[in-house]
């Protein structure tokens, strides 16, 4: 199994890149782990919505390159459907039953995600209505994986 985390922008901030590094380093036990770091576009300030529609298809034709037919993809969207850890863990239990060897989480830029994107999912998730910096949601994303790994092995970590 291989779980890939595709994300807009660049990891700056050392605490979350460390914090990242820790959870790769605790994944390598359960997964093959990939974090696919793409470039984001410049948005002005006051951009326009159509402005704003261009930057989003731009990043998106990024991310479906680095997606392929036989992944299950799930993007991070504030619309999405929320879960506690218990249902999620067993949600990737589940893909690997059904086939899929690969998963991918996407996590968009401050602008979000386009249609196009959200549309290639196999499912929309959310971790809430709260906005947070999609480079900390990197991080949260990471350790809820490795958590979602722990309850499948029945470890007290997630007590």
């Amino acid at each position: 199994m291989k779980i890939k985390v595709i994300s807009v922008g660049k990891l700056k901030e050392k605490y979350l890149k460390e914090g990242i590094a820790e959870y790769h380093k605790r994944l390598s036990r359960f997964t093959k782990f990939e974090s696919v770091e793409l470039a984001d576009e410049k948005t002005p300030d006051n951009a326009s919505v159509s402005e704003n529609e261009k930057i989003l298809e731009r990043e998106a034709e990024r991310i479906l390159s680095k997606v392929s037919d036989r992944e299950f993809v799930i993007t991070l969207a504030i619309e999405g459907e929320q879960f506690p850890s218990e249902t999620f863990s067993k949600m990737l239990s589940e893909a690997m039953v059904k086939g899929f060897s690969d998963i991918t989480f996407i996590i968009g830029g401050s602008l979000g995600l386009a249609p196009s994107v959200k549309k290639r999912a196999n499912l929309l998730m959310s971790f809430g209505q709260l906005t947070l910096p999609h480079q900390l949601m990197r991080l949260v994303l990471v350790e809820q994986i490795y958590r979602a790994f722990m309850i499948q092995t029945g470890s007290p970590y997630h007590k």
